[in-house]
């Protein structure tokens, strides 16, 4: 069974960082790209960015480069996403999900975490 398990959400002051964690079970990370996601209440579900370990690729959204960084560990199956600078505008539930594709379409994912929520206070 495939698993998605995310932590680290929390609140924070605009300016301040936090690190998501997403650790996996059920798949190969080595087959999987990881892609993290979020949802602010009343809008539509964003691909914030994903990660690639087969070919190495990692890709963000406009709104985060700079900003934010995606990583993976595969020896403890966790992909993590450092996040700095955090403004008002990140705030949102944070999902991780897998994909067999490299996309930050999150139609094209086949599993999903539960999602952290994130808060950035101005």
């Amino acid at each position: 069974e495939v698993q998605l398990v995310e932590s680290g959400g929390g609140f924070v002051q605009a300016g301040g960082s936090l690190e998501l964690s997403c650790t996996t079970s059920g798949l190969n990370l080595d087959y999987y790209t990881i892609g993290w996601f979020r949802q602010a209440p009343g809008k539509e579900r964003e691909g914030v960015s994903c990660f690639s370990k087969y070919d190495g690729l990692a890709d963000y959204a406009d709104s985060v480069k700079g900003r934010f960084t995606i990583s993976g560990d595969n020896a403890k199956n966790t992909v993590y996403l450092q996040m700095n600078d955090l403004k008002p505008e990140d705030t949102a539930v944070y999902f991780c999900a897998a994909a067999t594709t490299h996309s930050l379409m999150a139609s094209g994912y086949d599993y999903w975490g539960q999602g952290t929520q994130v808060t950035v206070s101005s």
